[in-house]
């Protein structure tokens, strides 16, 4: 017996979860069409015909629902990206393909998603910092596949591959963040073809630095004729 109440089978932090995600909902919808400044306690209440009691029971500011909501944005992308690389064709270039369209598709699909996520996500300092913590976190997540797709090893060196993961995603929000604003005249095939290029190519130059570095180690490390 766990002591909660349940009404029509839904139980009180069901109940909480779907409120939460109601405010949320609201959020975006606000964010996505009016900006920030509209992003107010009884605007949000009102849009998830909540009220104020709830909004205090999941928040305890602006600064918090834009948190939250730029977190989900962050779980549905790497979500996204998971799976497309998992069921993709095990080649580097297919691979690739599959995960920037996944990506790209999360943010053009619902456009206030990348209002959120790339054009709102430096609002704040909490955002900021926010922000540069979710690039850390997908930096290490292509780092980690391409450590396993390409089988290297922990005796790699990772800094290296840290560095270019994170050239890679990083370069990529402003690459995206300029596409959305017009910046770039694109089409969303060509973003998407060009940035897998780029990801193609700094991964298999970096397996082929580092695969030539584990001949010469081994090599180094093997015993000469005369010593045997």
């Amino acid at each position: 017996m766990t002591g909660q109440r349940t009404y029509g089978g839904v139980s009180a932090d069901e109940r909480r979860t779907q409120r939460r995600a109601a405010l949320l909902d609201a959020a975006l919808d606000i964010l996505g069409a009016q900006g920030i400044d509209k992003l107010t306690v009884s605007a949000l209440c009102s849009g998830a015909s909540l009220n104020e009691r709830y909004y205090y029971e999941n928040f305890d500011g602006r600064d918090a629902v834009l948190s939250a909501l730029f977190d989900t944005i962050a779980e549905e992308l790497a979500a996204a990206l998971l799976a497309a690389v998992t069921t993709a064709a095990d080649d580097p270039r297919t691979k690739a393909h599959a995960a920037i369209t996944a990506g790209i598709g999360v943010l053009t699909e619902d456009p206030r998603k990348a209002r959120v996520a790339l054009l709102i996500s430096s609002a704040t300092p909490e955002l900021r910092t926010r922000t540069t913590h979710t690039i850390k976190a997908f930096a290490n997540l292509v780092a980690a596949e391409g450590i396993d797709f390409y089988g290297l090893t922990e005796a790699e060196p990772s800094p290296v591959i840290g560095f270019r993961a994170t050239y890679l995603v990083g370069g990529l929000v402003q690459t995206l963040t300029a596409w959305l604003q017009g910046d770039l005249p694109m089409t969303r095939d060509e973003l998407i073809d060009a940035t897998t290029d780029v990801f193609v190519l700094l991964g298999e130059d970096l397996a082929r630095e580092i695969g030539a570095s584990q001949r010469s180690t081994a090599s180094s490390a093997a015993p000469s004729p005369d010593s045997t």
